[in-house]
């Protein structure tokens, strides 16, 4: 047993969301109690004690949308005359390149980064959307293996689509079926499967259809980018639907608790369909900023009781820049400086703990008694007190990934003291060096 405590607890429950000198106590993995210091110490004088010395005790954070392939094109040169101007250039230029030149060590490599950088910045749960069209049977085991490596929760899908041809959409689906039937064997806690599609716009409507029969067959949801950029309704209507939901829902691609990832140009009457159908819609702002694609409309699709969660598409690891980003991005294109903010809470806080809870079977992303231990410790001062009215104020004006401690997944301890303690760090850095240096010549 071990008794984390002399801390400010951030529960995310609402019977006790803040405990000041609070403390957790973890046995076999599980949160086998929490509260005051001194009682858990009197109360359980057996358990090992931590003293965090007054930092936040919070769960892990949870992203609901991840591409760890994107790894390797950080800094990278795109040898281009002519560089990607519009969000359909850095599609074909940039992405669909990339996808084609990865090999199993790239895959594996640029999968272990994100993972220790995730550790690092505080995340425990990650839904992964890989592409990998030069090397794509076993894919999905490549990345599994990096993420059994890591300790952390990793849902995890193959991207299909046609945009390499109908052999390679093919074999993107057996994909996906092989890893879905592979995690009925392993029964891993940690590993789930999901089946990925790629922007509708890549995908024709026979490939769409066997999609569907998977999911149906398999009862598995789907995970797939929906209106990221305008293209996608376009090409909907040029394929004489009214719009790209209502092609996904002839298609039976909207199967619940599906996640359809960015939703920037949805209309109303699309969002009220996602609702129906019980999608999840994922918000990815500082992706959506940086193609400079649009925002969404986040009050909208709240106010239609759509369930949203937050991601990060493969731009960080760090939630927590994620979610402060979210805040100020409604602000600024709703010229409304009172948007935000508590809505940017019901993403991170209550949706993407639900999804979470929907694919894993388990109550993350909580400090609650007989749940998993995942938890993180964020060396935070405050210049101010902290209340149970304003903590999620802290987190979004004063936290971020670099000030995590200590990581914690079911009980084990993954980082301490911001010394990552599950992979030599430094040796993995200096290989993926190596790998993205080979990686980049061949791209």
């Amino acid at each position: 047993m071990k008794i984390y405590g002399n801390g400010i607890l951030f529960t995310l429950n609402s019977k006790d969301p803040v405990i000041k000198n609070g403390a957790v106590l973890i046995e076999q993995g599980i949160i086998k109690d929490y509260g005051k210091t001194n009682l858990l110490k009197q109360r359980y004088q057996e358990a090992d004690y931590f003293n965090v010395k007054d930092k936040i005790i919070m769960p892990g954070m949870i992203n609901t949308h991840m591409h760890f392939y994107s790894t390797f094109a950080r800094g990278m040169n795109l040898k281009s005359d002519n560089p990607p101007a519009n969000f359909s250039e850095i599609l074909e230029k940039l992405w669909w390149r990339l996808d084609q030149a990865l090999n199993s060590e790239d895959i594996y490599y640029s999968t272990l980064y994100a993972l220790i950088e995730s550790i690092r910045s505080g995340t425990t749960t990650i839904f992964d959307h890989h592409a990998s069209y030069g090397y794509i049977e076993n894919s999905l085991d490549i990345i599994s293996e990096a993420v059994i490596k890591s300790k952390l929760r990793a849902n995890l899908s193959f991207e299909i689509s046609d945009r390499h041809g109908s052999l390679k959409s093919e074999k993107a689906l057996k994909e996906n079926r092989r890893f879905i039937e592979r995690s009925e064997k392993l029964n891993n806690d940690f590993l789930t499967p999901n089946i990925g599609i790629h922007a509708s716009f890549t995908v024709e409507d026979k490939t769409l259809l066997e999609i569907a029969e998977l999911a149906e067959t398999t009862d598995t949801p789907t995970h797939f980018h929906i209106a990221e950029g305008k293209i996608d309704q376009k090409d909907s209507q040029k394929r004489g639907y009214k719009n790209i939901t209502e092609r996904l829902k002839k298609l039976n691609i909207l199967k619940e608790n599906s996640l359809a990832i960015h939703g920037v140009h949805l209309s109303t009457e699309e969002l009220q369909i996602l609702k129906e159908n019980n999608v999840y819609l994922i918000h990815n702002p500082e992706s959506n900023m940086g193609n400079a694609v649009g925002a969404i409309n986040l009050k909208k699709a709240l106010d239609k009781n759509l369930k949203v969660g937050l991601g990060t598409d493969g731009y960080t690891t760090d939630m927590f820049n994620e979610l402060k980003v979210a805040d100020l991005l409604q602000k600024h294109d709703s010229s409304n400086p009172t948007v935000g903010e508590l809505d940017i809470k019901k993403l991170v806080f209550e949706n993407n703990r639900e999804i979470a809870q929907k694919y894993f079977k388990k109550r993350l992303g909580i400090i609650e008694k007989d749940v998993p231990a995942d938890l993180i410790v964020v060396d935070y001062k405050s210049p101010t007190p902290i209340t149970k009215e304003n903590y999620f104020f802290h987190i979004l004006f004063g936290f971020n990934g670099g000030m995590i401690d200590t990581t914690i997944v079911n009980g084990q301890v993954l980082m301490e003291n911001r010394e990552v303690k599950i992979l030599d760090y430094e040796k993995t850095i200096k290989r993926c060096k190596r790998q993205a240096k080979d990686f980049w010549k061949r791209f």
